[in-house]
């Protein structure tokens, strides 16, 4: 009898709740990323600033600082480029407490407030890139936008992406290293046609003029 009442403890640490097996089951985006050159590392090492900052992964996939040449971080998992890291600060102490974040490269360009490359973390939407890029400017094209990215094959797709409700799925969109997001001009009836066409029938009308002169002299 008292084994059967320790039955229902035994099986206590096999039960996880749902949140944990999510987190088992679904890696952070940090964890699924793979920086390219271009790319940007962050590196916070406790109590030794000369060796923090923010610095771009070198064509080599290596960290383009003194120190960390030899280190490499693009071109591999995520989870190997912080192995590779720990195992190098190992040699300046016996625990190195450190944070290793990813930021990946991509450019945000046309009718935006300030149009720049930007390296942001890989959890970023293509939403957000196009805020910290100043966002859309009064002739922005917001349910547009399009992302020129490459695939795993190296051919380049285009992604629409609008901008219009942040309840749209395509709004959530995540960012890719080298996406490039355009945000085109939107057409204006005025502007785009009504302007033209007034001024070729202005221009046929001066025509016009200069022919009935010339045939009146």
């Amino acid at each position: 009898m008292r084994n059967l009442l320790l039955l229902p403890l035994l099986f206590i640490p096999l039960v996880a709740s749902p949140g944990e097996l999510r987190a088992q089951a679904a890696p952070s985006e940090a964890a699924q990323t793979m920086l390219a050159p271009g790319d940007s590392v962050r590196v916070i090492v406790w109590r030794k600033p000369e060796l923090s900052g923010d610095f771009i992964v070198a064509p080599d996939g290596s960290i383009t600082h003194p120190l960390y040449r030899a280190v490499r971080v693009g071109g591999v998992p995520f989870s190997t480029a912080e192995s590779n890291v720990r195992t190098f600060l190992a040699r300046f102490e016996q625990d190195p407490q450190f944070v290793l974040e990813p930021l990946v490269r991509v450019s945000v360009s046309g009718e935006v407030g300030r149009p720049q490359v930007l390296a942001v973390r890989p959890e970023t939407t293509i939403g957000e890139a196009v805020a910290q890029a100043g966002g859309p400017n009064q002739f922005g094209k917001r349910d547009a936008v399009r992302v020129l990215r490459k695939d795993a094959s190296g051919r380049q797709r285009e992604l629409v992406v609008s901008l219009l409700s942040p309840n749209n799925a395509s709004g959530t969109v995540r960012v890719n290293s080298g996406d490039q997001i355009v945000v085109d001009r939107r057409r204006s009836f005025f502007r785009d046609l009504l302007v033209p066409a007034l001024s070729i029938i202005g221009s046929a009308a001066s025509v016009y003029l200069v022919v009935d002169r010339a045939s009146r002299n």
